[in-house]
C-alpha cells in the first residue's frame, strides 16, 4: 500500500506530509479509506495545506459558551488552528490535557498552528469526534457535519476525497 506521507505529499501537504502520517499512526487512522477521508478533510480545512490558522479573526466565536469561550477575548484567542481548525477554549484545554501538556495550549494557543501540533491536533480531533466509523461507511456528509457543524465546502471536500481515494488506489 502507498504511504500516507506519499499521498499527503501528492495532495500538496508539503511540510505536513510526514507529521500527518505520524498523526494517523498515533490516533488509529489505519485503513486506506479512513486515511483518504482524513486527508480530504484536512486538505479542505487548511485551504489546501496553505494555512493552519483560520483566516477569520475569530470574533464570531466571542461569547460562544458551547465552545467554552466564556472570557472576553476568547473568540479571537481560540479561533481555528491546526489542520482541522481546533476552535474554542474548551477544545484547546482538552487537547492540551490529552497531550499531557497541562494548560500549555490554553496559554499558547498559536502553538496549535505549528508543527508537529497542527497535524497532531487534526488527528486528536478526528479520534475525539469518532470519525473512523463514518469513514468506514464512506460517509463524507456525516464526517463533514461533525467537523464543520454543517456541510460547508462539501463539493470541495468530495473532490479532495476523490483525489485521495485515487492516490490510495481505492478508485
Amino acid at each position: 500500500m502507498v504511504s500516507t506521507e506519499a499521498v499527503a505529499a501528492a495532495m500538496g501537504a508539503g511540510q505536513y506530509a510526514q507529521p500527518l502520517e505520524d498523526a494517523c499512526i498515533q490516533f488509529g487512522i489505519v485503513t486506506a479509506l479512513q486515511k483518504a477521508h482524513f486527508l480530504a478533510q484536512v486538505a479542505h480545512e487548511s485551504d489546501g495545506f496553505a494555512t493552519a490558522t483560520e483566516y477569520a479573526s475569530g470574533r464570531a466565536y466571542e461569547g460562544r459558551a458551547d465552545l467554552g469561550n466564556v472570557q472576553p477575548g476568547d473568540g479571537v484567542r481560540f479561533k481555528g488552528r491546526g489542520l482541522i481548525q481546533l476552535t474554542g477554549r474548551e477544545n484547546y484545554a482538552a487537547f492540551s490535557n490529552d497531550m499531557g501538556r497541562g494548560s500549555y495550549f490554553v496559554h499558547e494557543p498559536s502553538a496549535v498552528a505549528m508543527l508537529p501540533w497542527a497535524a497532531v491536533a487534526a488527528g486528536w480531533f478526528w479520534k475525539r469526534k469518532n470519525l473512523n466509523p463514518l469513514a468506514d461507511r464512506d460517509d463524507i456528509v456525516g464526517i463533514t457535519r461533525r467537523i464543520n457543524g454543517g456541510t460547508n465546502g462539501l463539493d470541495d471536500r468530495k473532490q479532495r476525497l476523490a483525489q485521495a481515494k485515487k492516490l490510495f488506489g481505492l478508485a
